[in-house]
């Protein structure tokens, strides 16, 4: 009988994790589920390009993972019952009126991410825009093109996706007043170079900067801020930080008060062996004891520590061992400029950067090699298949040892 994995969601971390399980373990003795609601891989650290109006290649997921053994299930996940190991669905693309179907694991891997979080700001989830997937991104990249020359466009938050988005804007689209309101100073975690080639660009592109400015409020035509002040906006992107799905948190699994699930150093969930969970969805320790920030740089090594501590549990085989830790934060700044900060092992920066035309084709090489990574799910890494040997026991069922 062969081991069930179900791998929920196909994002950078999903579908990293789903190919290299296929690339760890023989067909015959797993089957690999992926489930997916989206037929296409969404690359998400482009959204912002997608929004400003560039268009992104189609990445079918059904032509990724074709011959790899990994099975490909376009659905909607509506819950997870970890204590009877099933995962209710709905087909994506199916016929007439939607019905759940229960779907039985023996190994989980959670990796269903996270969307936008308007924070409870009152107005934000009715005026403003976002780019925590391509369907926000297209009806901001909508609305963009409707603007007329000289309307104003605020980017609300400072951090890498609201630096990105608001360089991007305004190189497109030169002829908008383009705008981003910072909760504390510009680029205030860089280092003294990263900070001031960040204004150095901001000032080149046009955009205006409103420091130590907390919104408290978005309508229709601006945002208003915790000092009474208001900022014109005929369109507010709001970026302000990402919220995990809630599903996890509806489930018996040890998540914390904001639903990331709480896992070991081989993404295990701590109260349930047979789950895993891996990406934004995660609330992993890094160097430092510090929690791994949501991010692809944390995601995909997530993913690979994951699979292969599956693999490893299941052949018999070393568990692994890898550190994850940062090396650096890369950020694009339109098509040709961008930043490099180098940080410290718990993501602190350091004086060392990497700025200009250079940086900006370092973060593409980095974009490029992430999405590669996840188009050729088992390509690039030396195959090293072992059968499954032992695995845990099913429901009212032994363990049992394979051939």
């Amino acid at each position: 009988m062969q081991h069930r994995i179900i791998v929920l969601g196909a994002g950078y971390t999903g579908a990293v994790a789903a190919g290299r399980l296929a690339r760890r373990l023989y067909r015959e003795d797993v089957a690999i589920t992926l489930v997916n609601a989206e037929p296409d891989f969404v690359e998400r650290v482009r959204m912002h390009q997608l929004a400003a109006g560039q268009d992104l290649r189609s990445l079918p997921l059904s032509e990724m993972f074709a011959g790899t053994g990994v099975e490909l299930r376009l659905a909607k996940v509506t819950g997870v019952d970890v204590d009877r190991r099933t995962v209710a669905v709905v087909d994506a693309d199916g016929p007439g009126e939607p019905e759940t179907e229960e779907l039985e694991y023996d190994s989980l891997v959670y990796a269903l991410g996270s969307g936008w979080n308007d924070q409870g700001v009152p107005g934000a989830a009715e005026h403003a825009h976002q780019i925590a997937g391509r369907s926000g991104a297209l009806r901001l990249r909508e609305r963009l093109a409707r603007l007329d020359a000289g309307e104003s466009v605020v980017v609300v938050g400072g951090g890498l996706t609201g630096l990105e988005a608001a360089t991007e804007i305004a190189e497109a689209r030169p002829d908008l007043d383009v705008a981003l309101a910072a909760r504390g100073e510009l680029g205030d975690w860089l280092s003294p170079k990263g900070r001031r080639h960040l204004r150095k660009v901001f000032d080149k592109l046009g955009i205006t900067v409103h420091e130590h400015a907390a919104v408290t409020g978005v309508e229709a035509d601006r945002v208003t801020t915790a000092d009474g002040g208001t900022i014109p906006a005929a369109v507010t992107l709001w970026t302000t930080g990402f919220a995990v799905h809630p599903i996890a948190k509806a489930t018996t699994l040890d998540v914390t008060d904001t639903g990331r699930i709480v896992v070991d150093g081989t993404m295990r969930s701590v109260s349930h062996p047979d789950v895993y969970a891996i990406g934004d969805a995660a609330l992993a320790m890094g160097p430092g004891d510090k929690p791994l920030r949501m991010s692809c740089a944390s995601g995909t090594p997530m993913a690979w520590q994951a699979a292969d501590a599956i693999a490893a549990r299941l052949t018999g085989g070393k568990l692994p061992n890898a550190p994850l830790r940062y090396f650096n934060q890369c950020i694009s700044l339109g098509r040709g400029e961008g930043l490099i900060q180098y940080v410290t092992a718990d993501d602190r920066a350091v004086r060392a950067a990497l700025t200009g035309r250079f940086a900006a084709v370092y973060k593409e090489l980095v974009c490029k090699g992430a999405a590669w990574g996840v188009t050729h799910p088992t390509l690039g890494l030396p195959t090293r298949r072992r059968h499954v040997v032992r695995q845990p026991a099913r429901a009212g069922s032994p363990v049992r040892t394979a051939a």
